[in-house]
C-alpha cells in the first residue's frame, strides 16, 4: 500500500479487556480502521513469568504486524509493563504505544493530595511500572500498588456488580483505603484509584461503592486514545475524516465466548461471525 495512513491501527490484549481501549479509540478517531487481537487461549498474562509474557506478546504483535498496520497499541497493562521496550526494539520503526504511561499521566493529574492507589494484575504490580511512571511525572506522589488477581476472571465472566463482586473488591481494598493511624500522624486517605488493567473498568460500579464517592477512579483508555491521536498526527498518519472506520476482531480461542463477553467491554452487541479464530 502506497499510502501508510490507510493502514489500520492494531491493538492486542491477553483477552477482551483491551476492547475498552478500542472503544475509546473508535470514539476519538472514528475514521480509523482497527484490528483487535485477544489472546484468550493464553489468558491471563498477569500470573505468568516475565519471559513467558514477552514470548506471548511478541507472537501476538508479530501476527498483527504481518497483516500490515501503521501503529501497534499494546492494550494490555501486563504486556505493556513487561514487554513494551522489547516490542519497540523488535518492530522498529513501527510506532508502538502502551497503556501504562497514559494511565500514569491521568492519575498524576487527577489526584489532589498525591495519594494514589494502583490496582492491577500480579505481574504489573510486581514490575512496578505504574509506580515508576507516576514517580517520574509527580515525584512527591505516594503510590501504593495492589494486585487484584480475581478481578480479571470476574470481568471475563461478566460479573460486574453485586454482593460477591463487592465482597472481593472490599477484600482487596478495604485496608488500602483505611487511614493508617500512628502515635501522632494520620496518613491521608488515597483520593485516586488507577485501574491498571483494561478488564477492571467493567467493575467500576462495584469499585466506586467500595472506595467511596470521594475517590476518583481513573481508566487509562481515554488518555491512551488521545495519545494515539497525537502520535498519528505527529507522524502524518491520520486517516481522512471522510472515511468511516471499521474494526476487525481476532481471537485465539472460542469466538462465541469472545463475542458474548466482548460485547460487555465494547458496550454494543458483537456477533460471533464478526470474530475470526487464529493460531499463534
Amino acid at each position: 500500500m502506497h499510502n501508510p495512513s490507510l493502514l489500520p491501527v492494531a491493538l492486542f490484549d491477553s483477552g477482551m479487556g483491551g476492547l475498552t481501549v478500542l472503544k475509546a479509540l473508535a470514539e476519538c478517531l472514528p475514521a480509523e480502521d482497527m484490528i483487535y487481537l485477544g489472546d484468550t487461549a493464553r489468558l491471563p498474562y498477569g500470573t505468568k513469568g516475565c519471559d513467558t509474557i514477552i514470548r506471548y506478546t511478541l507472537k501476538a504483535a508479530g501476527k498483527l504486524v504481518d497483516m500490515g498496520v501503521k501503529m501497534l497499541v499494546v492494550a494490555c497493562n501486563t504486556a505493556t509493563a513487561t514487554a513494551l521496550p522489547t516490542i519497540r526494539d523488535h518492530f522498529a520503526p513501527l510506532p508502538v504505544l502502551g497503556v501504562v504511561e497514559p494511565g500514569a499521566m491521568a492519575a498524576a493529574g487527577a489526584s489532589r493530595n498525591g495519594q494514589i492507589v494502583v490496582i492491577a494484575t500480579e505481574a504489573t504490580i510486581a514490575g512496578g511500572a505504574y509506580q515508576q511512571a507516576i514517580a517520574r511525572i509527580r515525584p512527591e506522589a505516594r503510590v501504593l500498588g495492589q494486585a487484584c488477581t480475581l478481578f480479571v476472571p470476574l470481568a471475563e465472566e461478566g460479573w460486574m456488580k453485586g454482593a460477591i463482586v463487592e465482597g472481593i473488591a472490599r477484600h482487596y481494598l478495604k485496608h488500602v483505603f483505611t487511614p493508617a493511624v500512628t502515635t501522632a500522624v494520620t496518613t491521608p486517605r488515597p483520593d485516586t484509584l488507577l485501574l491498571g488493567c483494561t478488564h477492571f473498568p467493567l467493575l467500576l460500579h462495584a469499585l466506586q461503592r467500595v472506595v467511596g464517592p470521594h475517590v476518583r477512579i481513573i481508566d487509562s483508555a481515554a488518555t491512551t486514545a488521545q495519545c494515539v491521536k497525537e502520535e498519528l498526527t505527529r507522524r502524518a498518519l491520520l486517516r481522512n475524516a471522510g472515511h468511516t472506520g471499521v474494526s476487525r476482531f481476532l481471537t485465539t480461542d472460542n469466538c462465541a465466548r469472545f463475542a458474548r463477553t466482548g460485547s460487555l467491554f465494547l458496550g454494543r452487541p458483537l456477533k460471533p461471525d464478526e470474530v475470526d479464530l487464529i493460531d499463534l
